[in-house]
């Protein structure tokens, strides 16, 4: 018998505390018929079986009701319904067209991308396949001509026909068969899954049902009606709400500690005329993808060419600049533009200090960096002008032998580090600046540990036993490295992830820290992922993706605190070391 009993269900819930554990949020899409919004029971009785709490999203097509509701869930149910206008896709109708909803078709294609965007896990059914698709570039058939019935008049609850999973799936791993059987409602389905998706299920007559993410976005589509198959069914909610959790954590923990990337080259294409406030393809940060990416903060460094034609500089810098301490300070300036023009959303630091309190208000941080010590123009006075400025590091060369050291790919010209380079550490130190050595030979490298007073920084190095490139810095350097005090921060650039032409992906980043942390332990490394040098590593193509990053190495048991030490903690301590035994 049924309790109205009202204040005996409130003392139940303070019966105990805490008086609810955490579950994790999973918005549902509604459909929208006759001025209502609606959804059947089964969809959000699912997810809470699964272990999620449902929230239902109506079909509002305000950019700021999206968003807010994304920066709220942890996950994302594309329903079903009535057809996709096909004009969203480039096309014209066809006569096998059915009823379109247009109330539906923009706030859902809007809020798919966006959640795509912001990795936020995604299970799309029936017209929700269909509207990931459309979304993400793929396309659609307006009315399937097949031999199998794919809109069946039996009961929702009874299956009809099978589908076929592919071995390297998703769903063969959720259902640990290579067959399973479905119910089906649809007389459209999906032509090709766009970029990033792979097909994943067909049925016997080749009908697409099911496809997925191919990197390593969890992000699933099926084209029957898993809320309809109970236990079965059940199966791909709990998929997604165990995501759900797993990012809802890593969000928990972005939120918490400071996410620092040590180096990205960003700034090579200020000549373009970006800009960084808006989500612009041409680069791999910018402030957009910095907040999907719950990136708090990135070191940009001023990248100097080796040029000593001097007359064919600024062609080679697109900038109207002669030399490198011009083009240096011409970066900075940007820089410092792009922070005034979004001072609200942006701010400048040089110390843990300044960048803690921007995160506290809100605020990304830039930090400014160079890389190739001929900046300094073979003046020593300049490297006080250049920590006048606010440059909290230099990469002592690139990849050529400068007048301060040998490069990893020079000729030996020095033999490791010069008298000059000599100084030029030492005022580092009495400066506060950290000298950062990659690229440099091996000799450098021994040479400038033996020299500086202070830890070194390898801002973007990757391990040589696992890649074996000039580049890379040997298990006997990450211990040196490590000994002294300094850190080794793992880099997405391809060349250094895997040899040849091999496909790198976030996985051999994983690789790359973790033998890191092996050889040197968890004090001494961090990320510095090279963005815009390069990129396209699959599944961390770019700094919105950078959560997905901390999703691997949840899976793999690091704790919080590991993951504040990854994540800039560890950078920070040498940072404030060097910073405060300055002498100058």
């Amino acid at each position: 018998m049924k309790d109205f009993d009202i204040q005996a269900h409130v003392d139940q819930v303070y019966g105990a505390y805490p008086s609810f554990r955490h579950r994790p949020l999973i918005g549902i899409t509604t459909d929208y018929v006759d001025i209502d919004a609606s959804l059947r029971d089964r969809y959000y009785q699912q997810v809470v079986s699964a272990g999620g709490v449902p929230v239902l999203i109506p079909p509002v097509e305000h950019t700021d009701v999206i968003l807010n509701t994304l920066e709220n869930i942890d996950g994302l149910i594309l329903t079903g319904g009535g057809d996709l206008n096909p004009l969203w896709s480039g096309e014209e109708p066809e006569k096998g067209l059915h009823h379109v909803n247009s109330a539906r078709d923009l706030p859902e294609l809007l809020i798919t991308r966006l959640a795509f965007n912001r990795q936020i896990p995604i299970l799309g059914i029936c017209r929700g396949i269909q509207t990931l698709a459309v979304a993400l570039g793929g396309k659609v058939i307006q009315d399937i001509s097949c031999s199998i019935k794919h809109s069946q008049e039996a009961d929702r609850t009874e299956p009809t026909h099978s589908v076929l999973l592919e071995n390297d799936s998703v769903l063969h791993e959720i259902y640990q068969t290579d067959k399973i059987f479905v119910n089906s409602f649809h007389h459209q389905a999906v032509k090709c899954p766009g970029d990033g998706f792979k097909v994943t299920a067909t049925s016997s007559d080749g009908i697409i049902e099911g496809i997925e993410s191919t990197d390593y976005k969890s992000v699933i589509g099926v084209q029957w009606h898993p809320e309809w198959l109970e236990a079965e069914g059940l199966k791909l909610f709990q998929w997604l709400v165990h995501r759900a959790d797993e990012f809802s954590q890593a969000k928990r923990i972005h939120d918490k500690i400071l996410v620092l990337d040590t180096h990205c080259d960003t700034p090579m294409l200020f000549s373009q005329g970006i800009h960084f406030d808006r989500r612009d393809n041409r680069m791999l940060v910018d402030l957009h993808k910095m907040t999907e990416g719950r990136e708090d903060a990135v070191i940009m460094v001023a990248y100097l060419p080796q040029i000593t034609d001097l007359s064919a500089f600024s062609a080679k810098v697109g900038f109207d600049v002669v030399g490198h301490k011009a083009y240096a300070d011409q970066v900075f300036d940007t820089i410092v533009d792009i922070v005034n023009a979004q001072s609200s959303y942006l701010g400048l630091a040089r110390t843990p200090a300044e960048l803690y309190k921007n995160k506290v208000n809100g605020k990304k941080s830039i930090v400014l960096g160079i890389e190739n010590g001929v900046a300094l123009e073979d003046n020593i006075q300049n490297v006080g002008y250049f920590a006048h400025r606010g440059v909290t590091y230099i990469t002592l060369c690139h990849n050529g032998d400068n007048d301060i050291c040998d490069s990893c790919k020079g000729s030996q010209t020095h033999h490791g580090v010069s008298s000059f380079g000599e100084k030029v550490i030492r005022e580092m130190n009495d400066y506060g600046m950290m000298v950062d050595l990659s690229h440099a030979s091996e000799k450098s490298f021994y040479d400038a540990l033996d020299i500086s007073r202070m830890p070194i920084v390898c801002s973007h190095s990757n391990c040589k036993a696992l890649c074996d490139v000039p580049r890379n810095l040997t298990d006997d350097q990450l211990r040196a490295l490590a000994k002294a005090g300094g850190v080794a921060h793992t880099t997405f650039y391809s060349g250094f992830l895997r040899p040849g032409n091999e496909e790198t992906t976030i996985l051999d980043g994983i690789r790359h820290l973790e033998h890191a942390i092996q050889i040197m332990g968890i004090d001494h490394v961090g990320i510095g992922t090279d963005f815009d040098g390069d990129g396209g590593v699959r599944g961390l193509a770019d700094a919105s993706e950078l959560i997905n990053f901390t999703i691997q190495l949840l899976r793999r048991r690091y704790s919080e605190e590991d993951l504040t030490k990854i994540w800039g903690g560890n950078w920070l301590r040498v940072m404030s070391q060097v910073q405060e035994l300055k002498i100058k």
